[in-house]
């Protein structure tokens, strides 16, 4: 209920506040002209980011790697071109935050070193090993 109360209800309130608040700065055209400029230069550096991904998970293929960062990296690309084409402001900030490889790769370390604690908290659980043996011989 709350992830889509936010996605639904909030952030398109936000989007247009923001577009009204820079639209007031501004003006009406040359909002019209950034939000469409946001769109296009975000989907062109998508498109250049996701070759690149492309290449450096054929290489990893190559040599036999598995290429789990691409396959996240190049999701996230995909959702970034997704936010950018969205028109808004706060998309697109989020959006280009997810192109630039540096801000992906801190992002994908946060995410991971919470996921790692979690695991570790469920490892932490008393397990106790056991064997089942049967008394009985198996006969022939």
């Amino acid at each position: 209920m709350n992830t889509f109360f936010l996605i639904f209800i909030v952030l398109p309130a936000l989007e247009i506040f923001f577009m009204i608040k820079i639209g007031s700065e501004i003006g009406a055209l040359s909002t019209l002209a950034l939000i469409f400029l946001t769109a296009i230069l975000g989907v062109f550096f998508a498109r250049v980011q996701g070759i690149q991904t492309l290449k450096s998970g054929l290489i990893n293929l190559y040599q036999n790697k598995i290429p789990i960062y691409e396959l996240i990296s190049g999701a996230s690309i995909a959702f970034a071109a997704v936010l950018l084409i969205i028109p808004g402001f706060l998309t697109d900030l989020i959006g280009f935050i997810l192109l630039v490889p540096f801000t992906r790769k801190i992002l994908f370390k946060i995410i991971l070193r919470n996921k790692t604690s979690i695991n570790e908290q469920k490892s932490k659980i008393d397990t106790i090993d056991g064997e089942i043996v049967k008394k009985e011989k198996d006969e022939l």
